[in-house]
């Protein structure tokens, strides 16, 4: 059986979606577990019950600072070995993200999987689609980021989500592989346009004072966000590749309509 942790959040959901639609036995592991799900929690060790998982999808457990992501993850992995699960495919973050706040969370995570014994997959994946759109801010006249001309990679969560079902399918196909699955670039600038307005362009410094008056972010969000920012400004995050096309076996959601759709006021 496989097993998808994080059932309730968006990527998990949709991978057992798409395994759903594979006809592959899958099991959504969460927190507080709706019907048909098992409890999961990654603060409460004691929880971790993987007995009968043979495939172990292991969605990020971010939104954390990096040491208690690294133990949710490392506490996992512990439970995925002493309960005989065979393989695991972690949720990574594509290569060109090594500059963002929150990669070493996810290249510390790669090494626990590489030596935990386990078959392994890391899927690199790209930044959202949605996210990029929802990073834009609606003014007036248009929007506004701080991304600058830069471009990202964007690509749909739908897209990523099918990946992790095609590899969680058949994970003897994938073992010891490391894909980079980013999608096409998007400016903020395209996205206006598609929305038919202007994109205006704000500075760094700006964008984090934004950051940091915004009493509903957590106080690590900040600076992941200026991050994200300054990393697709600088054109570290816009470089297409092969690897997700190659997996789904078709061309890619166009990541522009994603962005768009997700973008403010929308």
């Amino acid at each position: 059986m496989i097993m998808v942790t994080g059932a309730s959040g968006h990527l998990a959901s949709r991978t057992l979606q798409a395994l759903a639609r594979r006809h592959a036995p899958a099991q959504g592991g969460t927190r507080s577990p709706g019907e048909g799900q098992r409890r999961l929690d990654f603060d409460d060790p004691a929880s971790l019950d993987l007995v009968g998982v043979s495939t172990l999808v292991l969605v990020s457990a971010g939104y954390a600072e990096d040491d208690r992501v690294v133990a949710r993850h490392r506490a996992v992995l512990a439970a995925a070995v002493r309960d005989g699960v065979r393989h695991v495919v972690y949720t990574s973050l594509t290569g060109g993200g090594d500059h963002l706040a929150f990669a070493l969370a996810h290249r510390a995570t790669e090494r626990l999987v590489e030596a935990s014994g386990l078959g392994w997959t890391v899927l690199r994946n790209g930044l959202y689609a949605e996210l990029f759109g929802a990073l834009l801010t609606r003014t007036a006249d248009g929007v506004e980021s701080a991304f600058g001309e830069g471009a990202l990679a964007a690509v749909a969560r739908a897209d990523l989500a099918e990946a992790a079902a095609v590899v969680a399918a058949d994970p003897a196909a994938h073992a010891g592989r490391s894909y980079d699955l980013v999608g096409e670039p998007v400016t903020a600038a395209d996205v206006a346009r598609h929305l038919g307005v202007a994109h205006r362009t704000i500075g760094l410094g700006e964008y984090r004072d934004r950051l940091l008056a915004d009493r509903t972010l957590l106080p690590f969000q900040p600076p992941m966000l200026a991050s994200i920012a300054t990393a697709v400004r600088h054109g570290f995050l816009g470089t297409p590749g092969p690897d997700l096309a190659h997996l789904l076996g078709r061309p890619l959601t166009d990541p522009l309509a994603v962005a768009a759709a997700a973008g403010p006021g929308r």
